[in-house]
């Protein structure tokens, strides 16, 4: 039984039986897991309003494994106002870690990563910088490793003019070929520090990230993407 409050966000929810809420968490301590809240859709809930994605929450549950029970559920702070891009990019955060990070696995560093993504969502004009870094810094969390600073061929360093193709689990190597899995060696430098100022940049890192990103998604398209498409032409 969890007795303390915690902080958390829910990632996603949707009906359970007539009265009831079938929710995704993201929890500092806790990591994802899955919860009921019993009787949330009751025209009475005070958990209707609450039990929302990018408002900070105290959370508590009940139960030792599996599906457990929401017990208390309050704001810890009002929503985050997430409009327009910066709502749907929200939705594609959220996506990533319902899909990716295994359940029940406490990370309190992601937490953070998470938290400042979505206040950056919530404040920038230009959502791609705080994307671009929170899915290198999930690659990182999840074990991804590459080394971006030198050939994997040769073991030179990068060189900022030169052209380097990206093979998986191998690395970057020097190569004259140019196709999707090409990159200048400036951008993977800027990877390297996580510098994302440079619009060229932001857009090679969403192209690798999309192809490192790969296994752990696998072939199901992802929702939010599609349902941003459907509005906006940003996820592409």
């Amino acid at each position: 039984m969890q007795t303390e409050l915690q902080r958390g966000f829910v990632l996603h929810r949707r009906p359970y039986s007539e009265t009831s809420l079938l929710v995704d968490l993201f929890t500092e301590e806790n990591g994802r897991l899955t919860v009921i809240a019993k009787g949330a859709r009751a025209k009475r809930s005070t958990w209707k309003s609450v039990l929302q994605p990018f408002t900070p929450l105290l959370l508590r549950w009940t139960g030792k494994s599996g599906l457990k029970t929401l017990t208390k559920a309050e704001p810890a702070a009002i929503t985050l106002p997430l409009q327009q891009t910066a709502l749907y990019s929200g939705f594609y955060v959220n996506e990533l870690l319902t899909r990716v990070i295994e359940p029940e696995t406490a990370n309190p560093q992601l937490f953070q990563h998470y938290l400042k993504c979505l206040t950056s969502l919530a404040t920038e004009t230009n959502v791609e910088p705080c994307l671009r870094l929170f899915e290198f810094n999930l690659l990182q969390i999840l074990g991804y490793g590459v080394d971006f600073l030198h050939c994997a061929g040769s073991g030179q360093p990068v060189d900022s003019t030169m052209t380097y193709r990206y093979r998986e689990e191998k690395g970057f190597i020097a190569s004259l070929v140019k196709d999707n899995l090409t990159f200048y060696g400036r951008d993977l430098i800027a990877f390297a520090t996580l510098d994302f100022s440079d619009e060229a940049v932001r857009q090679a890192a969403k192209r690798f990230t999309r192809i490192a990103l790969k296994p752990y998604l696998g072939d199901k398209p992802l929702k939010s993407r599609e349902l941003f498409t459907q509005n906006i032409l940003f996820l592409k």
